[in-house]
């Protein structure tokens, strides 16, 4: 299956075209029915006739009432009793009915009538109230406003009081047909520049106008809050389908991809953060019909893309929902995992879409916040979500260990086949044997992906002991004699295990524990040392126990190792910090070594910097914080502070510490 992805976006003018009615923008023509209804129905109340004529209409609207068992209060004109329309009814209708229109020549009317009605009985009370009044000063203030509403002004205003209110009241039945009159009027302008016809000219001048341009943006404005975002609309080849409108600035991704599905064009995957993820109106499965007019079904999804990806501005999405059930929202939760390989998203032929592809290098913290597809998890980098709002795609921990160990498979056949060749390459029977097992037991276990992280916060009286690793002559022991030195109230070593015989001057417990060879090694095969060797025929090792005592102690435990007890140390439940002091170029090595007294060769020179290397390639993910050792003084100062930051920062662990 042929994947991609939806890049930048350039708007196409071209309308969707779902809809079959335009919007009806307010003209004369439209206004004109509502502007003269109230001079043509209302007239001053002066005239003693015209009175006269209003009671006894009122009365007789009384009586049918009554008669007909209405009940009293608001009066309201039944259509029915207006000659005009009785004879409007009995006219055959032709053509095609404006419903916008005709919902408004009849609110006029209706509301001209109301307006009557209202007005009327509420001076007729006024009159009745102004008798009753005693104090001339209240009768005064009766006559003012008897006489502000005989007003021609005062008729006029009601009246459009009285149509605005019963238009807002309704929900125009009518719906845009796009919501991009300005981008409309701008491709028709480029289009129109070669153009030097009287016709072109003259629309071109037309369409530079401030109010045409006003009036396209009111009507854009309107238009979007008309179009039902992200709701079914209307029937295509016989499926459902919704409008999706989604902004797109330039050279940002939406945060989707795409595949093709036989001739279909489907959302394969919705990227966290994205202005697709962000609108909600997007969900794997959906098929894209149409793009700002442009008909996608049948299109090749790098056609898809080469297109999308010159867009930006308003997209209009016409699509097909899909048929998937959709499982109930829950809440997101977000792994935090340790990078223990590089990633390059541009080196990476499987990832679906490259511009969503997120690099890291080892020991990178990353959150990942969806692992719906197991093969490509989203995620961010730690420290890095204010700046990227879009989460990117990194492969996932089983597929990564799947392709890195067939990688590895295919390597090492290739070597053996290119060592076949030579005769100083030959191997026996036996000897391919044993190498085609080891490849078949090369299993995804041993390939390093990602390590599940938490944060933690060292307690006060239970200080992580600190590991110093590194190659000879870059300093490690150095710093650690400095700590001790300066301040030892606060740092400590272990007392390591040997089998020699102690000195006069040394004590059980102070500068060793010393056991015999038979306790020492059975204490060996338990796993109770975190590192151990021979010299001249005895046996010494450092035990999680001694570590342990130091902890308790409420001090910090400093420790020397070799890189190969870094395993043993991390499983065990000291939750150590480990620091790898690198070297400097072998220049500067020189001169530091120089100010030692030392004299070291150029190859000699030359292994320490292959060394720390090879190191940092084999143990660099398990490195914690890492210090350039260019200068001692400065080193130790920096080292003191990555010390002193435990106290005052979480740092992140494995979380099987934890549990």
């Amino acid at each position: 299956m042929i994947t991609g992805h939806m890049n930048g976006f350039v708007q196409d003018a071209k309308p969707l075209g779902v809809r079959e009615r335009a919007v009806d923008c307010p003209g004369e023509d439209e206004e004109e029915p509502n502007r003269k209804c109230a001079p043509n129905l209302v007239k001053s109340p002066q005239c003693p006739a015209h009175m006269e004529r209003i009671k006894h209409y009122q009365e007789e609207l009384r009586r049918k009432r009554e008669e007909e068992g209405g009940r009293g209060g608001k009066h309201e004109i039944d259509p029915n009793a207006s000659l005009r329309l009785k004879k409007l009814s009995q006219n055959q209708k032709v053509g095609i009915d404006n419903p916008t229109f005709e919902n408004k020549e009849r609110a006029g009317r209706e509301s001209a009538q109301d307006y009557l009605a209202d007005v009327d009985d509420f001076m007729e009370s006024l009159r009745w109230a102004e008798r009753c009044l005693a104090d001339p000063q209240s009768q005064q203030d009766a006559e003012q406003l008897l006489h502000l509403l005989s007003t021609d002004e005062f008729h006029s205003a009601y009246s459009i009081y009285s149509v605005v209110s019963q238009q807002m009241s309704h929900v125009s039945p009518t719906s845009p047909i796009t919501a991009q009159a300005q981008d409309l009027c701008l491709e028709v302008q480029r289009i129109l520049q070669s153009s030097q016809q009287k016709e072109g000219l003259e629309l071109r001048t037309l369409l530079t106008k401030p109010h045409l341009k006003a009036l396209m943006q009111a009507h854009d404005d309107v238009a979007v809050q008309e179009l039902p975002e992200g709701q079914v609309v209307t029937q295509y080849l016989g499926e459902s389908v919704k409008l999706v409108r989604l902004e797109k600035t330039r050279d940002t991704p939406l945060g989707a991809t795409v595949r093709n599905d036989v001739d279909s064009v489907v959302v394969s995957r919705v990227v966290k953060g994205g202005s697709a993820e962000r609108s909600g109106l997007l969900s794997e499965g959906d098929e894209i019909l149409e793009i700002n007019g442009i008909p996608i079904r049948g299109k090749h999804v790098n056609e898809v893309h080469d297109m999308l990806q010159q867009m930006h501005g308003t997209l209009t999405f016409l699509m097909i929902p899909s048929s998937q059930i959709k499982a109930a929202p829950h809440r997101q939760t977000v792994t935090h995992v340790k990078a223990y390989f590089d990633y390059d998203p541009s080196d990476d032929p499987f990832l679906p879409c490259r511009e969503l592809g997120l690099s890291f290098q080892k020991g990178d913290i990353l959150h990942v916040i969806s692992q719906d597809d197991p093969n490509w998890w989203q995620a961010y980098r730690d420290g890095d979500e204010d700046n990227q709002p879009l989460a990117g795609l990194v492969p996932g921990k089983s597929f990564q260990q799947q392709r890195e160990t067939l990688r590895r498979t295919i390597t090492d056949r290739t070597r053996e086949h290119h060592q076949g060749k030579h005769w100083y390459g030959k191997k026996s029977k036996k000897q391919k044997k044993k190498s085609l097992t080891c490849i078949n037991k090369n299993d995804c276990d041993d390939v390093l992906t990602y390590e599940e992280m938490s944060l933690y916060h060292q307690p006060a009286n239970r200080k992580r002991p600190i590991a110093l690793i590194g190659p000879s002559n870059s300093g490690y022991d150095e710093l650690r004699r400095r700590l001790l030195s300066i301040e030892p109230e606060k740092y400590a070593v272990a007392v390591p295990h040997t089998t020699r015989n102690p000195r006069i001057h040394e004590r059980n417990g102070r500068e060793y524990h010393f056991v015999n060879r038979a306790a020492f090694e059975t204490d060996l095969d338990t796993g109770k040392f975190i590192e151990s060797g021979e010299y001249e025929k005895n046996l010494y090792g450092t035990s999680t126990d001694s570590v342990r005592h130091v902890i308790n102690s409420g001090k910090i435990c400093l420790l020397c190792l070799h890189t190969r007890s870094l395993k043993v140390l991390r499983a065990s439940n000291l939750k150590p910090y480990i620091i790898y002091i690198a070297p400097p170029s072998q220049e500067r090595l020189r001169t530091l070594l120089a100010a030692e007294g030392k004299t070291p060769k150029p190859e000699e020179l030359k292994e320490v910097l292959e060394k720390a290397r090879e190191m940092e390639h084999n143990f660099g993910h398990l490195f914690d914080a890492t210090l350039v050792n260019s200068d001692l003084e400065q080193s130790f100062h920096e080292l003191r502070r990555i010390i002193d930051r435990l106290d005052t920062e979480p740092q992140w662990v494995p979380t099987s510490w934890l549990c």
